[in-house]
C-alpha cells in the first residue's frame, strides 16, 4: 500500500503510474497476439470478425472498466483520510455494484448481440463469426468484471504493483491460450474469446487469494457487507457516470463502426489492425490518467489541496511529452507494425492503416490532456463534466462517421478519433479551471486558519496567502 498524500507529487505519480503502464502494455500485447494469431490463421475475414464488434464490446465492457474505476474513488478517498472502516464499507458497496454490472453485460451481450451487429451493418460474410465471438466473450464477462473491480480497488489503496503482476500473468496466459486454441487446436474466433475469459477467471481467483492473505485492509467482515448495502450512494455516484462515460464514447464508435462496416471487409480489417496498434500506443497516456484519479482522490481525502494542483500540472506536462514521443514513433513505424497482423501482401490494408496513423500520430496531445483532466475532476468528486465529456466525444465521432466518411473514405475514419478527443477535452478543461479556483480558495482558507493558531509560526503569512492566490512559481518543498 502507498500513501500518495506525502512526498514529491512528481515522484509519486511516476512511480505509481509506471506499474499501471506496464500492466496495460502487457494487456495490449496479448491483444496484439490475439489479433495476429487470428489474422494469420483465420485470414482477413477472421481478423475482421473480431474487429467488427469491437465498438459493441467496448460499449458493454466500458461499463466495467469505467465503473470499476469510479467505484474505487470513495475507497481511495477513505484511505487518504485514514478511515479503514470506510475503505472496507465502500469496497463492499463496489462489490455489490459489480454484480449488477456483470449481469447487464452478460444479458445484453448474449441475447441481443446478433440484432445489434445486424444494425451495425456488419458484412454478411463475417456476421456469424462476429456473433460467436461476442457471445463467448460477453457470456463470461463476470470474470472480466471481477478482475477489473479487484484491480481498481487495490490501486485505490496506492498499490499499483500487485495489479501489475496479475495483469502480466493474465496477459501471458491469454497469449498462450489463444495460440493453443486457435493456432494448434484449430478453433475459430470463439477460441480467441475463450482464451480471454479463461485468463481473466484464473487471474481474478488468484488475486482474491493474495488479497485474503496479504491485504488486511480489504478483509471484509459481515458488518462491512451490511454497511456496504447502506453505503451504495457514494460509489454509485462516481461509478455510474464513469461507466456511462465510456459507454457513451462507445456509442460514437458504434456509429463510426457502422460507417466502416459499410466500406467492406478489407476496410474493417484495416481499421481493426489500426485500432490494435492505436490502443497500444495510447497506453502511457491512459496510465497517467488512471494514476491521476487515485492521487487526487487520496489527497482530497487528506485535504491536501495544494498537492492536488501541483500533481495535476506536472502530470499534464509529463503526459504531453509522452504523447509527442509515441506519436512520432507511430508515424515512423506504422507500416512494418501493421504487417504483423495481415502480412506484407495486403497492400490495401497496409495503406489504409498507415493513413490512420499519420492522421492520429500528431494529435495525441489532445488525448493526453483529456485523460489527465477528466480523471482529475473525477478524483475531486465531479461527475457531471466527465459525463458531458463522454457525450460530446460521442457526438463528435458520430459527426465524423455521418458527414466525413462518405466523401473522404478512410481519411474520414481516421479523422474521427482526433475530432472526438477535441470534443471530449473542452468540458473537462472548463471543469478543471473551476476546480482549480476552488482549490486556491481552500488553500487560502487553510493558510488563514493556520495563521490564527496560537503557538504556530507561519513565516510571511501575507506572502503565503498571495502565493496561494496566484499559484506558485517555485515549489521547492514539493520537488
Amino acid at each position: 500500500m502507498q500513501n500518495l498524500t506525502v512526498g514529491s507529487p512528481t515522484r509519486l505519480i511516476l512511480t505509481f503510474a509506471t506499474p499501471i503502464l506496464l500492466g496495460a502494455v502487457f494487456q495490449q500485447i496479448y491483444g496484439f497476439i490475439d489479433a495476429a494469431v487470428v489474422g494469420q490463421f483465420l485470414g482477413v475475414d477472421g481478423l475482421a470478425a473480431i474487429g467488427a464488434p469491437a465498438a459493441l464490446i467496448f460499449l458493454l465492457t466500458g461499463l466495467s472498466w469505467g465503473g470499476s474505476a469510479g467505484l474505487a474513488i470513495p475507497v481511495a478517498r477513505a484511505y487518504g483520510a485514514g478511515d479503514m472502516a470506510g475503505v472496507r464499507r465502500f469496497a463492499a458497496a463496489g462489490a455489490y455494484a459489480s454484480v449488477g454490472i456483470a449481469a447487464v453485460i452478460t444479458v445484453v451481450g448474449v441475447l441481443f448481440s446478433r440484432d445489434i451487429l445486424v444494425m451495425m451493418n456488419t458484412p454478411a460474410e463475417i456476421l456469424d463469426q462476429s456473433v460467436t465471438f461476442v457471445i463467448v466473450l460477453l457470456g463470461g464477462s463476470a470474470a472480466t468484471v471481477l478482475l477489473n473491480f479487484l484491480v481498481a480497488t487495490v490501486r485505490a489503496l496506492g498499490d499499483s504493483r500487485t495489479p501489475l503482476y496479475f495483469l502480466l500473468g493474465s496477459s501471458v496466459l491469454n497469449a498462450v491460450l489463444v495460440v493453443v486454441l486457435v493456432g494448434l487446436v484449430g478453433m475459430d474466433v470463439s477460441g480467441a474469446a475463450a482464451a480471454t475469459i479463461l485468463a481473466h477467471l484464473v487471474t481474478a481467483l488468484l488475486m482474491l487469494l493474495v488479497i485474503r492473505r496479504r491485504m488486511p485492509s480489504l478483509h471484509l467482515r459481515r458488518a462491512d457487507w451490511i454497511a456496504g448495502r447502506s453505503s451504495m450512494r457514494e460509489p454509485l455516484r462516481t461509478g455510474i457516470p464513469m461507466g456511462l462515460q465510456l459507454s457513451a464514447v462507445a456509442v460514437g464508435q458504434i456509429v463510426l463502426q457502422v460507417a466502416v462496416n459499410g466500406l467492406g471487409a478489407t476496410t474493417v480489417a484495416a481499421f481493426t489492425a489500426a485500432l490494435r496498434v492505436d490502443n497500444f500506443v495510447v497506453v502511457p497516456l491512459m496510465s497517467f490518467g488512471v494514476a491521476t484519479v487515485t492521487y487526487v482522490a487520496q489527497n482530497r481525502g487528506a485535504h491536501e489541496w495544494h498537492r492536488i494542483r501541483v500533481g495535476v500540472l506536472r502530470t499534464m506536462l509529463i503526459s504531453s511529452g509522452a504523447a509527442v514521443v509515441v506519436g512520432l514513433a507511430l508515424m515512423m513505424a506504422a507500416r512494418p507494425v501493421v504487417t504483423w497482423f495481415v502480412g506484407g501482401y495486403e497492400v490495401e490494408v497496409l495503406a489504409m492503416a498507415r493513413t490512420y496513423f499519420l492522421v492520429n500520430g500528431g494529435l495525441y496531445a489532445l488525448l493526453a490532456a483529456t485523460f489527465v483532466l477528466r480523471n482529475a475532476v473525477q478524483g475531486m468528486g465531479v461527475s457531471l463534466a466527465p459525463t458531458i465529456s463522454g457525450v460530446t466525444e460521442t457526438i463528435a465521432r458520430a459527426f465524423a462517421a455521418l458527414v466525413l466518411v462518405a466523401p473522404l473514405g478512410f481519411v474520414g475514419v481516421a479523422l474521427a478519433a482526433p475530432i472526438g478527443w477535441l470534443g471530449a477535452l473542452v468540458p473537462v478543461v472548463v471543469s478543471w479551471f473551476v476546480q482549480r479556483r476552488r482549490l486556491l480558495r481552500l488553500e487560502r482558507e487553510a493558510l488563514a486558519a493556520l495563521a490564527t493558531v496560537p503557538g504556530v509560526a507561519v513565516p510571511e503569512v501575507a506572502d503565503a496567502l498571495a502565493l496561494a492566490l496566484e499559484g506558485p512559481v517555485r515549489e521547492p518543498a514539493l520537488v
